[in-house]
């Protein structure tokens, strides 16, 4: 598995223009020569701009959709394409678009890349066209209508949360609390071996006990992906005692692809937007944000697409799971 170490998130054109300029003069006016006055034009301050950062939070990627529809000034460092930078900064600006209650988008797409934009349902309209001395070509997308529903709505979630990084155990711990207290139905735990340390602590195993009592009648899970399920078992962990006393609550897997069993990383993620993640999962330096919905989605993706791929864990059928 590879979860790209990148998350996308809105840009505040003023707060963040030292970035988004950054990027675009890289990209667009030194790689492919576009005038600085034209890539930077009289709408860009009215757009909605969308930003990739590392996890250095450092700027990796851009893009913005205009107010009439048009998404733009698509923008990855080199040194990250390929990596799904561009896909997840596409995918945010068709998202943003159908939140707003349109029913299409447009863009002009550079004709080398046009493969990329067909393959999330963008066609081409008209013929080919020179725009700042880069052929091009004009390409639409259709949205379906925002269907306005009768159910309540749900609870509002709160505001996006800038991500916090910390180095300690404690602060891990902490962290771990707070998105399980705040998860509502779902919890996905990825780890190497359910971590003694952390998943077998009295007050995370409490926590997870009264979110498993609670959403017992309403049919939600905790959702756990084990790589090691040999060093699970090596020592009594409390976790494992509980998943046993409440299994429908619990949901263990592990996987059988290499890939999968190779991922070096661990993370905690929540129904409520939140996350936490460590890219060494042998060490508590992390970041984490209570409420970052483009990065809880991108791991929740990969955590899926794992899941579908693994096996059940029979060997803790003796313990009952």
């Amino acid at each position: 598995m590879n979860i790209s170490d990148f998350r996308i998130e809105p840009a505040d054109y003023h707060a963040d223009f030292d970035d988004l300029r950054t990027l675009r003069v890289a990209v667009s006016v030194v790689e492919q020569n576009i005038p600085q006055e034209v890539e930077f034009d009289i709408v860009d301050p009215d757009c909605h701009h969308f930003i990739a950062r590392d996890n250095q939070h450092q700027a990796i990627g851009t893009g913005r959709l205009t107010p009439d529809g048009k998404i733009g000034r698509m923008a990855v460092l080199q040194t990250w394409r390929g990596q799904g930078v561009g896909e997840a900064l596409l995918m945010n600006l068709i998202d943003k678009a159908r939140k707003l209650g349109w029913t299409g988008v447009s863009l002009n797409a550079q004709t080398n890349v046009l493969g990329f934009y067909e393959k999330f349902g963008f066609t081409k309209e008209g013929d080919a066209f020179m725009e700042a001395n880069i052929p091009h070509q004009i390409m639409r997308l259709k949205l379906e209508p925002v269907t306005m529903s009768s159910r309540p709505a749900p609870k509002p979630r709160g505001s996006l949360v800038e991500i916090t990084e910390f180095k300690t155990l404690e602060d891990t711990l902490s962290a771990t609390l707070q998105l399980i207290d705040k998860a509502r139905r779902q919890i996905c735990i990825y780890s190497p071996d359910l971590e003694h340390v952390l998943y077998g602590r009295a007050d995370i195993v409490e926590a997870l006990k009264q979110f498993a009592i609670n959403i017992n009648s309403s049919g939600g899970n905790v959702l756990i992906i084990v790589q090691d399920t040999l060093a699970v078992r090596s020592q009594p962990h409390p976790l494992l005692d509980l998943a046993q006393r409440l299994p429908s609550a619990f949901l263990l897997r592990t996987p059988v692809e290499p890939d999968d069993l190779q991922y070096p990383s661990a993370f905690i993620i929540n129904d409520r937007d939140g996350y936490l993640f460590r890219q060494q999962s042998s060490h508590y330096t992390a970041v984490w944000s209570p409420t970052l919905p483009s990065r809880n989605r991108q791991l929740y993706e990969e955590f899926e697409r794992v899941w579908q791929r693994s096996r059940q864990c029979t060997e803790f059928r003796a313990l009952g799971l």
